[in-house]
């Protein structure tokens, strides 16, 4: 079945286990967390820090520190002094701060609290979600809430207890496309149809990114994150394997839009046709596919490039190397395989659900 091969996929190139996360050494007490409210900027200067300019503020804040109390500090700040970005604090703003743990239990402001303009966005988010989606909308809202579980409660927690990131990301992305398409969509015909599809394309997606992984020599060591996680208590965890998993964890998200919409499609154009053969149905629905092809696959390169623009920018006036040196080197190659592998997931879809589509529907 698909779920056997994913999960033999899995075993062949993740391994099924990694030495467990490492035990901390020595017990350093914690830091505490307070949110706060600027009340006054007592000092606002501009230093340097490395050759870059960097803003220095000593405030005070007002921390709300239990029960109803609140207790007046003075608190350092430190941001790069970005031109025409606003960073310095100003009286009224909300914070974070962060106390240091003894002798020293000094104040510094870590970031600005942003929870209740998040917050704010998300009631809107699950409002129209429902006020235009209505009893579907309610339904994917429940299948996002089950992504988020899945992720959050099962699949970091397994990678920290040392199970194969590779083996526990295919896992959960079997759960969140099963849950999430028919909570999504429903219980129908296109529906099984649109998630056997998913994993069939995730399986072939799986391979695929595996075997591009291997090619191109990645080790899934590009990114700072990953950096962090060698150098914290999480040494022995395979971060080839983490990187796989993300990249099938990401394919889901956009083989479920690809599956659901063509099975959709496939099934309009034979309820509009009844009489139509199984082949003609079948090029009618890749007739609307290529469109669908065509507006994703640019959607998904401007997701990523939009999330690097910074980066993108800084390769650009960058002229110390050479653009192909820069292409080859292990952040950027894991953002063009990660790419790479969803669209061609994106396209591999297509064809796929709309022949299954095709034969289940029109031999009725």
């Amino acid at each position: 079945t698909v779920s056997a091969a994913l999960l033999v996929a899995a075993l062949v190139f993740g391994g099924t286990r990694v030495v467990s996360a490492q035990e901390p050494t020595e017990a350093v007490p914690p830091d505490q967390f307070f949110r706060g409210t600027v009340v006054e900027v007592l000092e606002e200067r501009v230093g340097e820090v490395v050759g870059a300019p960097q803003l220095q503020q000593v405030v005070v804040v007002e921390l709300a520190v239990g029960g109803g109390t609140k207790q007046r500090v003075r608190a350092e700040f430190a941001a790069v002094a970005a031109a025409g970005t606003g960073q310095a604090l100003r009286v009224g703003d909300a914070v974070i701060a962060v106390k240091s743990p003894p002798p020293d239990q000094s104040y510094f402001v870590v970031d600005r609290d942003r929870s209740r303009p998040l917050i704010f966005l998300a009631l809107a988010f699950f409002a129209l979600a429902v006020l235009l989606g209505r009893l579907r909308g309610a339904t994917s809202l429940l299948g996002l809430a089950i992504t988020v579980a899945v992720i959050v409660g099962f699949v970091v927690p397994s990678i920290v207890a040392g199970a194969s990131p590779l083996f526990v990301s295919i896992l959960g992305a079997l759960a969140i496309a099963v849950a999430s398409i028919y909570l999504a969509h429903g219980f129908s015909r296109r529906t099984t149809i649109a998630v056997a599809s998913t994993l069939i394309t995730l399986t072939l997606s799986a391979f695929l990114a595996a075997a591009a992984v291997s090619l191109a020599r990645l080790f899934g060591s590009g990114t700072e994150e990953a950096s962090y996680l060698q150098l914290g208590l999480l040494k022995q965890v395979n971060l080839r394997g983490l990187l796989l998993g993300g990249i099938i964890l990401g394919a889901v998200g956009v083989l479920d839009d690809i599956t659901t919409g063509q099975a959709a499609a496939v099934d309009e154009i034979h309820k509009a046709n009844p009489a139509l053969p199984v082949r003609e149905l079948y090029w009618r629905g890749r007739s609307v596919g290529t469109e669908h092809i065509t507006s994703l696959v640019n959607t998904l390169f401007l997701a990523y490039a939009g999330a690097s623009l910074p980066l993108f920018i800084l390769f650009t006036v960058n002229g110390a190397q050479p653009l192909w040196v820069t292409l080859s080197s292990e952040f950027i190659a894991e953002e063009i395989v990660r790419t790479i592998v969803g669209s061609i997931a994106l396209i591999l879809g297509v064809p796929i659900t709309t022949l299954m589509a095709a034969y289940v529907l029109g031999r009725q």
